[in-house]
């Protein structure tokens, strides 16, 4: 069951952001120890994106309480999202929307193996998100470009932005590899994310991590690829649209080791 600031969630508390979909959320990985990698910028991000969509405050320690509420008599590991929003939102005026309170929703986690899950096959599209560098719940062109791509037999969108960018997935943030070794981000129009900051906090030597702009072009000559985020941590690409890619490339599975190894903060 989903709760609000720490108690039951009823149909008319949801039925506000089912209808308008104002809100902004994120998403971590609790471990079977009950650590979080990277807890403190998932908070941090919950609260940049509610100045940037309520222009409110956030009280991070209020957060964590309903967390651990949430997590009550719940089995470990598990997925947690915080989802922040307004049920007293009104379609009209979403001006006045400036009082969120917090969502939280669980479910059940897989093992995060060191052997990765299968290498995701991604076709590109022209796909720009509504204010990108916000975690927003404005799910619904990425989770039909997804769905676009799985019914012509991919696992994933991959986004490219107006300007012949690359930019994220649909879910999940991007990364590659080039010849020379050296880890490439996209560098505009994407979400900041806590998996990719934590990489690069942790490198993996002799791996340098570089910002680029990568057009679809440069991503094809890459020697690999790989999606990253809280729930899967490092999956490789298999392919993108018809060039395929080094799934076995041995800085993919130093990467993987890298972030296995960042411990996680209480919770």
């Amino acid at each position: 069951m989903a709760t609000l600031d720490g108690g039951p969630a009823t149909a008319d508390d949801l039925l506000p952001l089912a209808l308008t979909n104002l809100g902004h959320f994120t998403t971590f990985r609790v471990d079977a120890d009950g650590t979080v990698r990277g807890l403190s910028r998932h908070l941090d991000r919950l609260v940049r994106d509610c100045a940037a969509v309520f222009g409110a405050p956030l009280d991070t320690d209020r957060v964590r309480d309903f967390v651990r509420r949430a997590l009550a008599e719940r089995e470990l590991p598990c997925v947690v999202r915080v989802t922040v929003h307004d049920p007293a939102v009104d379609l009209a005026r979403p001006a006045d929307a400036d009082t969120p309170r917090v969502l939280v929703s669980v479910r059940r986690a897989g093992p995060l193996l060191a052997v990765p899950a299968p290498p995701l096959r991604a076709r590109s599209v022209t796909y720009e998100r509504d204010l990108p560098q916000v975690k927003h719940t404005g799910l619904f062109g990425a989770l039909h470009a997804r769905r676009a791509a799985q019914l012509a037999g991919y696992d994933d969108a991959l986004f490219v932005g107006r300007d012949g960018h690359v930019t994220e997935g649909a879910t999940w943030n991007v990364g590659f590899i080039d010849r020379d070794g050296t880890v490439l981000w996209p560098r505009s129009g994407v979400l900041p994310g806590v998996t990719t900051a934590l990489l690069r906090e942790h490198p993996t030597p002799p791996a340098e991590h570089r910002d680029a702009d990568l057009t679809l072009e440069d991503a094809h000559v890459m020697a690999a690829a790989f999606a990253t985020n809280a729930g899967i941590g490092v999956r490789p690409l298999a392919a993108i649209d018809g060039t395929g890619f080094a799934a076995e490339h041995p800085l993919l599975g130093r990467l993987r080791e890298a972030y296995l190894s960042i411990p996680g903060e209480a919770l």
